[in-house]
């Protein structure tokens, strides 16, 4: 199982999302990341093994950013390493995406993206994902909530996804099928995450997304 969290807020998102990511650790890992919403462009930064490899990679001077999503991955398609770990980006790098689950269509959506002109770099089922939702997005004017929910017609399989663009880095889309998705809902500042252990120190108000449901 895969570890997610996102985090919208006052705080440097850097640290409810690595605390978070430990929290989840029980899951079971081989790789981590994370993507820091700053505008106009995406922080992104992943590692295989454990998550003290990522954090050793992030620079002490990092702007401090109120907005982002990290992943905990399991390799299911392509093995343990930094270019298979989460998140994943479109062609453009400002569309960053991070998934638990399996997406069961992904090998047709990528012949169908490579036929746009999409290149993919990894091994993995998510980045056709990443592909599909930077195509959708510009089909509905630049909104990622419309654009995932257009997505989610599309794919096929058990999913967790959250997604976030550097054009609107304060803004996290989420949607979950078969796939555990919880929102926790915070003074000032909310949370996704697989489990409510996530962000439990922050807050325990918590609602678990119905199937399907898009969340942002």
């Amino acid at each position: 199982m895969c570890g997610i969290v996102g985090y919208t807020g006052p705080q440097s998102a850097v640290v409810p999302l690595i605390e978070g990511l430990r929290r989840l650790e029980y899951r079971g890992y081989d790789s981590a990341g994370i993507a820091l919403g700053t505008p106009g462009t995406l922080f992104i930064e992943k590692r295989a093994g454990k998550l003290v490899n990522l954090e050793e990679s992030l620079d002490e001077t990092l702007p401090v950013v109120h907005s982002g999503i990290g992943h905990t991955r399991w390799a299911t398609h392509g093995g343990p390493t930094d270019r298979n770990a989460h998140p994943h980006v479109d062609n453009e790098g400002k569309l960053a995406v991070i998934h638990n689950g399996i997406i069961e269509n992904y090998s047709a959506l990528k012949a169908e993206l490579e036929s746009r002109g999409h290149t993919f770099k990894s091994e993995t089922d998510t980045e056709s994902v990443s592909h599909l939702l930077s195509d959708l997005r510009k089909e509905h004017k630049g909104d990622l909530t419309a654009a995932m929910r257009a997505a989610v017609k599309l794919l096929r399989g058990s999913f967790t996804l959250l997604a976030i663009h550097a054009d609107a880095p304060d803004v996290i889309v989420g949607v979950r099928r078969n796939s555990p998705l919880v929102v926790g809902l915070g003074q000032g500042e909310n949370f996704m995450a697989s489990d409510v252990a996530a962000f439990i120190e922050y807050t325990k108000r918590a609602v678990e997304l119905g199937q399907d449901e898009v969340v942002t």
